[in-house]
């Protein structure tokens, strides 16, 4: 559960110095004050922790590095869309860690992972192809649009493809598991229901 909130809380912490920085831009359209304060609220993040004692973990070190780089690249070459172009860095990096074959069983019920282990892999893997997708639709929008088309099609783009892989997996699972335990001898049936406490006689 750790490494999975990690991965979220960072993604979280990216898209937050992000819209900091699109919304100062797209009010003054003054990229060097848009990407100083972005860069601002990206250190205040890590210093807020800090000062709370919190452990900053590797992942969001490295992402107030690119916080840093990408302002900095902006800066030089006052062209906002290297700021943009950081989620997709982000993506990337947490795909690489939902490559983990199983990494998504630890997330599920117990009555889950006793019937369709193998299945949450997969998903887990579909997961991980998402992030890759999602960093190169990022890299894709930010290099070839304008900041207001990101604006609109990014935030669209990530919620929509995070609930349909997310029911799509729930429901793959669920019609294998419910498939699996029917196709069960009884008395195995029986303790696998008593993992979730449903009645020895329901049906799945």
């Amino acid at each position: 559960m750790k490494h999975f909130l990690n991965a979220a809380r960072l993604l979280a912490l990216d898209l937050a110095s992000t819209l900091v920085f699109l919304v100062l831009f797209l009010l003054t359209h003054n990229t060097a004050l848009a990407v100083g304060l972005g860069i601002a609220f990206g250190v205040a993040q890590i210093g807020i922790q800090l000062m709370r004692g919190k452990r900053i973990d590797a992942m969001e070190w490295l992402s107030l590095f690119l916080v840093v780089a990408a302002g900095s690249a902006t800066l030089i070459t006052h062209d906002p869309r290297f700021v943009l172009f950081k989620p997709s860095i982000i993506y990337a990096i947490v795909g690489v860690v939902m490559l983990k074959p199983g990494w998504l069983n630890r997330y599920l019920p117990e009555i889950a992972q006793t019937v369709v282990p193998d299945v949450a892999v997969i998903v887990g893997y579909a997961w991980a192809g998402l992030m890759f997708v999602s960093a190169a639709v990022n890299a894709f929008v930010a290099l070839t649009c304008e900041i207001t088309t990101w604006a609109i099609v990014m935030p669209i783009y990530g919620i929509v493809s995070k609930i349909v892989v997310f029911l799509g997996g729930f429901a793959v699972m669920r019609f294998t598991a419910r498939r699996r335990i029917r196709a069960m001898p009884e008395a195995q049936r029986e303790a696998v229901l008593a993992l979730e406490g449903a009645p020895a006689t329901a049906t799945p």
